[in-house]
């Protein structure tokens, strides 16, 4: 036990500098129309790259981050650094998509997140639609009324809100039905299992049909095979991601793989000027 709590705080330690010395990144994994495999978005995830340990895993640092105040760190700075990814792919010509956060409990427990956002949005010149959230279910069902008023304060702002990991808690539909949310995202550990799992192919289903119910999209995250894609396509999915359209990657990867110019220009025909 001592040795794991050493570890725990040497890792606090290490994160804490990592923020401050520049060995975070946001990589950014495509979002697909399931009907057309068409981009429609993306996801930042935040990577630690160490300089002696290489890349440590998200599941490794971040239930150090959440039992500190170093989510809200790592959240600030993912806002940031997305945000002004936007505004440069929007100052390079690139059509601009929404792009999600994943955002801790915490953030959501105050209405300062509002103001922050708005301030962002300014400072980089970007439209609200560019930026998108996700919470968890837990976010929601365990704080009381102040994340409801933090999200109606955020939808004025024109930003849309999805739930993360929609199906792994014990959600109360009764309140969620009344929050301005945009879209549901099917957990992976139902969507690993569609190939050959009755039941978790009838949830997702489930959760499919209760989105569209309630007016939302549905997206499906953890897609691997061709097996996942076409079941949640005949199921009535809307939109997903996962290693079977393409793995995160870095900023450059992903604008040169996935981001097409805005006003890209118009052959000429043959024979005029």
């Amino acid at each position: 036990m001592n040795a794991a709590t050493f570890k725990r705080l040497v890792l606090e330690g290490e994160l804490r500098q990592a923020v401050a010395s520049g060995q975070l990144r946001a990589y950014y994994q495509p979002k697909v129309r399931l009907a057309d495999s068409v981009l429609v978005g993306a996801e930042a995830l935040i990577r630690w790259l160490h300089p002696e340990r290489g890349t440590i895993s998200p599941n490794e640092f971040i239930p150090i981050a959440e039992s500190s105040d170093l989510i809200v760190v790592l959240g600030n700075w993912m806002l940031e650094t997305v945000c002004r990814q936007l505004s440069d792919w929007k100052q390079s010509g690139l059509i601009l998509l929404p792009v999600a956060v994943n955002l801790a409990a915490r953030h959501f427990h105050s209405l300062a997140l509002a103001d922050q956002l708005q301030q962002l949005l300014e400072n980089y010149h970007l439209p609200p639609n560019g930026l998108e959230l996700e919470l968890t279910e837990s976010t929601l069902l365990k704080g009381g009324t102040q994340p409801e008023t933090t999200l109606r304060a955020i939808e004025r702002l024109g930003i849309k809100l999805a739930v993360d990991d929609f199906g792994t808690g014990y959600s109360n539909l009764a309140y969620l039905k009344h929050l301005p949310l945009a879209a549901l995202k099917i957990d992976q550990s139902f969507v690993r299992g569609l190939d050959d799992d009755a039941n978790d192919r009838t949830l997702a289903a489930t959760i499919i049909a209760l989105g569209h119910q309630m007016d939302l999209l549905v997206v499906a995250e953890g897609v691997e095979t061709e097996g996942q894609r076409r079941i949640l396509l005949d199921q009535g999915c809307d939109i997903a991601q996962g290693f079977y359209f393409d793995q995160p990657m870095s900023a450059e990867a992903f604008a040169a793989r996935w981001l097409k110019p805005a006003n890209p220009l118009r052959p000429i025909a043959e024979g005029k000027p």
